[in-house]
């Protein structure tokens, strides 16, 4: 039996197996306007390497070893590139072994859960994401803003 230090050593990837589904709560605004306007929480299944994430919203270990949630916008030759919703230029690549998991659900801070494979989350990521760089670069601002009078309300 493990004590609670070791565990609290252990990785994400080291804790949860492949198709195992766990939860993590948001802190950054990368991935506005679907992710992180609040406290959501979001449920991630780890992946294998053969698995197709392409458009899907994954987590991956970045290379300075921080965990990062991110759009796939691709994957070729087994390097991965992401972008989160919430940044206008900035894209990152990783290794396809980095990819810890996709996303299935995000909880609300009242509770509720959405699924992330539905419809209606198509639509509303399509909506975002075709919107002109102008128009997302405003919204971003205004939406990062009251997130930030909603944290301190709070804190």
């Amino acid at each position: 039996m493990q004590d609670r230090g070791e565990i609290a050593r252990m990785s994400v990837e080291q804790l949860v197996d492949v198709g195992d589904k766990f939860k993590i709560v948001v802190t950054g605004y990368s991935m506005l306007p679907l992710l992180g306007f609040g406290y959501d929480t979001i449920v991630i299944r780890r992946t294998d390497e053969n698995e197709d994430i392409a458009g899907r919203i994954a987590m991956f270990r970045a290379e300075d070893g921080h965990i990062v949630v991110h759009r796939v916008l691709s994957v070729e030759n087994g390097i991965v590139t992401l972008r989160g919703d919430g940044n206008i230029v900035q894209c990152e690549q990783c290794p396809r072994c980095k990819v810890i998991g996709v996303l299935e659900s995000v909880i609300r801070e009242n509770g509720k859960e959405e699924s992330c494979t539905t419809r209606w989350w198509r639509i509303r990521e399509h909506m975002w994401l075709c919107q002109p760089t102008v128009i997302r670069r405003y919204a971003l601002a205004v939406l990062r803003r009251m997130g930030n009078l909603k944290r301190r309300k709070r804190g």
